[in-house]
């Protein structure tokens, strides 16, 4: 089976979820299954951008990215922060490598809106190098960083490049984990199952906003392109990753209706 798990940048301020999560991970790819792990880490550049005294902006959600704040991005998403995970998921047994988008083409993008700055827009994915190193039992732990078809560097939503991926990977399962349980409806309770149609409902009448509304935005593009079923869960439940692939009742599933 092709796994594509992105973990969310609350999730990884914890060293144990983190280390658990690596944990769980590494025995997927050891039983066998090709594993891709896409991350963020807005949370951590956001404690970074502030020692270092810059303003942290965000318009429609997205951060604002002028070539300071893409340099700050750099060294935390595809530094700091994913070389951090690499040697988590090594010391979990995995053979893990890092990259971000710009390796071998993997993720190209274009300017989202010359007022965001470096803010970059998937244009496409070439996931040979995925199924290459995962294919050889390899876990990708992908920064979620584009280079553009000119040389340049995109800052990209960490929800819309794990769709992207997991569209262009064929992945049988694409995994958002986050620290909400799921998707709620309007008087906050768990759904447990959406179509794409009804996911765009709720983004519609305002239920989902903010994140989540980014998070189904993103899960309704993956699977009308290619991506098997798409499960949003806590990730700071316990064993959350072989409870989903075991299909228990946990979270949200969204498929094509």
């Amino acid at each position: 089976m092709k796994l594509l798990i992105k973990l969310g940048g609350a999730l990884l301020e914890s060293e144990d979820v983190r280390k658990s999560l690596a944990a769980q991970i590494t025995a997927q790819a050891k039983a066998g299954h090709q594993v891709v792990v896409v991350h963020g880490g807005g949370k951590r550049l956001s404690r970074y951008l502030q020692a270092q005294g810059f303003e942290t902006e965000f318009r429609r959600g997205f951060r604002v990215t002028p070539p300071e704040i893409l340099d700050a991005v750099l060294r935390v998403f595809a530094g700091s922060l994913n070389h951090q995970m690499v040697a988590e998921f090594q010391a979990a047994g995995a053979q893990a490598v890092g990259l971000s988008g710009i390796d071998s083409g993997l993720v190209v993008a274009t300017q989202l809106d010359p007022d965001l700055g470096a803010v970059g827009k998937v244009e496409r994915v070439n996931p040979a190098l995925l199924d290459t190193l995962t294919l050889s039992g390899y876990v990708p732990t992908v920064a979620c960083i584009a280079g553009g078809d000119d040389g340049q560097i995109f800052n990209v939503n960490a929800d819309q490049f794990a769709a992207a991926c997991g569209a262009g990977f064929a992945a049988d399962r694409l995994i958002f984990l986050t620290d909400v349980a799921g998707v709620m409806d309007g008087d906050r309770k768990l759904i447990p199952r959406l179509t794409d149609a009804e996911a765009l409902g709720l983004i519609d009448d305002g239920v989902a906003s903010g994140g989540m509304e980014a998070k189904l935005s993103a899960a309704v593009s993956a699977v009308r392109n290619g991506a098997g079923e798409i499960q949003i869960a806590g990730g700071s439940e316990p064993d959350v990753v072989t409870r989903l692939l075991n299909d228990e009742a946990l979270g949200t599933t969204l498929s094509a209706g």
